[in-house]
């Protein structure tokens, strides 16, 4: 199976989903909360295709950064950009349905089941049961749950089953760009190593513009073509992992490095 028909939206809106590559760009983004800076004059662009994975210590203004690309959170100054289409109150609603949002432990609602977690917007959107039932069937071979897993509620799956359901529901309308926040930040460490290769191999697969927040430099090497570590609301420095092992910008960037134990395998370092 190819991964555009893996991915391959069945007709309807194309703005709810045309699973074409586009870039995420972020502009001089400043966002303040209680007089406090979490960004202070962000900007990058992530290329079509390709993983960008922000890392760093908590607090430092990543999964500010991502609410800000989802529009879940209003910049004070700058402005995020979706292929063409900045942000904006008026496009925000087309845009949320061009991405995937993925975040700790699905952020599934416990009173639907693990199926209508992943078809709620497709439902809402006037999709029919079968367009449904086709892409279903798509997504679990490709997140490897399985069909009879869907019947059931949150609280009936295990941490790493409903991290795969959340998945599911990111990728329902095939987006253009895939967002996700510490998705494996609340798993153990063997359920965490399986997600990661899972997630790799569908990164590699739907070949989706990929922003991915995490903490962990392991996860960062093995899953990102590129890393930004961010340190108090900016960028210190961006780069494939030799960049920074080899070329740290900022002493912080040996510091923080040093203090965690690198995958082997990283993709930057596999891509063709």
């Amino acid at each position: 199976m190819t991964a555009r028909g893996v991915g391959a939206p069945h007709g309807g809106d194309a703005m709810a989903g045309g699973g074409e590559a586009v870039p995420i760009a972020v502009e001089d983004l400043v966002k303040s909360f209680g007089g406090k800076r979490a960004l202070d004059g962000v900007s990058l662009v992530v290329a079509p295709r390709t993983t960008l994975v922000l890392i760093g210590p908590s607090g430092c203004g990543k999964s500010t950064l991502l609410r800000l690309v989802v529009g879940l959170l209003a910049p004070d100054h700058g402005r995020v950009r979706i292929g063409e289409t900045p942000m904006a109150p008026e496009s925000r609603r087309a845009l949320r349905l061009r991405m995937g949002y993925v975040i700790q432990e699905g952020g599934l609602f416990p009173h639907l089941t693990a199926a209508q977690n992943v078809a709620l917007v497709a439902d809402d959107l006037g999709w029919n049961a079968a367009r449904v039932r086709a892409r279903l069937d798509e997504l679990t071979a490709l997140t490897g749950i399985t069909p009879d897993l869907l019947a059931r509620y949150p609280a009936q799956l295990s941490g790493g089953q409903r991290q795969r359901v959340g998945l599911m529901r990111a990728l329902m309308l095939d987006p253009a760009v895939l967002l996700l926040d510490e998705p494996l930040g609340a798993l153990d460490p063997l359920t965490r190593a399986r997600l990661q290769t899972d997630l790799r191999r569908v990164f590699q697969t739907l070949r989706k513009t990929v922003l991915l927040v995490t903490h962990d430099m392991a996860e960062a090497t093995y899953l990102g073509s590129e890393i930004a570590l961010m340190r108090g609301g900016r960028v210190v420095q961006r780069g494939i992992p030799a960049d920074l092992l080899e070329r740290p910008a900022d002493p912080f960037v040996t510091e923080f490095i040093r203090a965690q134990h690198p995958l082997e395998g990283s993709a930057a370092e596999t891509a063709p």
